[in-house]
């Protein structure tokens, strides 16, 4: 059984529910100060937001677009010990509209790294295997980036904020035998693809490698990357085949999932994105895509299991038959342990 170092996942990771009131609004109930949030509208079609402690507040950038970024003095105007401050913008804070925002804990700070062949400043968080790379490209093939996670990195996800440009994807499930050679889109719903985006070279444990594509390499530009580690009982970074059956295919994780976000390797399937503060109880069915800005769907069925996952009807974007998918997913339970500490199997919802 998958016992875990991480006995209580929201020390890491939470997401937060909220109501938009048009003007400040100070959110509590994150359990720590994050350093990463995510927010998305539900109620309308309000885009991706993603601000991080290391670019610093008001910065923001869209998953759902290929946008450089951009300064909002009225999104997020400040990280605080238990959440986020937000302005008056409508995409993160409109009067009565709903939103959910994701929170992920780094190092609360930041340290040089001298890794690779160019320093990066990193805010990284070895325990919950997840770290926020800043760095300046300089165009050359084979240029190696200090990620500061002391671990192999299953996932990274970088984006130009200098220019307009594709969110670019490793994940170490993209190819059963050289993911290296591959990258997905996040702000798409393009098929798995073979370019030297990472320079055909596996990233380790203290370094990831990148080619020469314009997204994440171009000389004098500004990049931030999202480096995450597979901790048991607490994050996985997997694959799984689609059965085409309203009984899907069974996804182990070896913990209860909090956050689960999928995409199709083959064309035209979106990343769908889903939480355990939105569905409380199985089937999980509101949806909301990270590559698109459209407001919360519902009637889309995953059940969250105490020790993983499982598609519940045959939509295309997560149960296509004979489909290959890849997913990110973090704990709200590992499946052995719990908030006090014992060894204890949690229940299903």
């Amino acid at each position: 059984m998958a016992y875990s170092s991480i006995v209580k996942p929201t020390d890491y990771f939470n997401a937060l529910l909220y109501t938009g009131n048009g003007s400040t609004n100070a959110l509590t109930g994150v359990g720590f100060q994050p350093d990463w949030v995510w927010l998305k509208g539900r109620s309308n079609g309000d885009g991706s937001r993603i601000y991080d402690s290391v670019r610093g507040v008001t910065k923001e950038i869209y998953s759902d677009a290929a946008d450089a970024e951009s300064t909002n003095s009225n999104g997020l105007t400040a990280f605080g010990t238990d959440g986020f401050t937000l302005g008056s913008s409508s995409g993160t804070n409109g009067s009565s509209r709903t939103y959910v925002a994701w929170n992920w804990l780094g190092a609360n700070g930041t340290a040089s790294n001298s890794d690779g062949s160019i320093t990066s400043t990193v805010s990284a968080n070895t325990t919950a295997g997840f770290s926020i790379v800043s760095y300046t490209a300089n165009g050359n093939a084979g240029t190696t980036i200090g990620h500061g996670l002391g671990a192999v990195p299953s996932m990274i996800i970088t984006k130009d904020r200098d220019a307009s440009g594709l969110w670019l994807i490793y994940h170490a499930k993209s190819d059963s035998s050289a993911p290296q050679n591959k990258y997905l889109e996040l702000n798409t719903t393009g098929s798995v693809q073979d370019y030297p985006v990472w320079n055909d070279t596996a990233p380790t444990s203290s370094v990831f490698t990148i080619g020469t594509a314009s997204e994440n390499n171009t000389n004098g530009r500004k990049i931030i990357a999202y480096c995450f580690a597979e901790k048991k009982g607490y994050s996985k970074f997997g694959s799984y085949t689609g059965n085409g059956n309203a009984d899907g295919t069974f996804v182990y994780t070896g913990f209860k999932p909090a956050w689960v976000m999928i995409k199709g390797t083959a064309s035209s399937r979106a990343w769908s994105l889903f939480d355990n503060k939105r569905d409380t109880f199985n089937p999980t069915d509101k949806l909301l895509l990270a590559n698109n800005s459209s407001a919360e769907l519902t009637g889309y069925k995953i059940d969250f299991l105490a020790n993983g996952f499982k598609p519940r009807d045959t939509n295309t974007y997560w149960n296509g038959s004979g489909e290959t998918y890849i997913y990110m997913a973090f704990a709200e339970n590992p499946f052995v342990g719990n908030d006090s500490g014992t060894a204890v199997p949690v229940v299903a919802r």
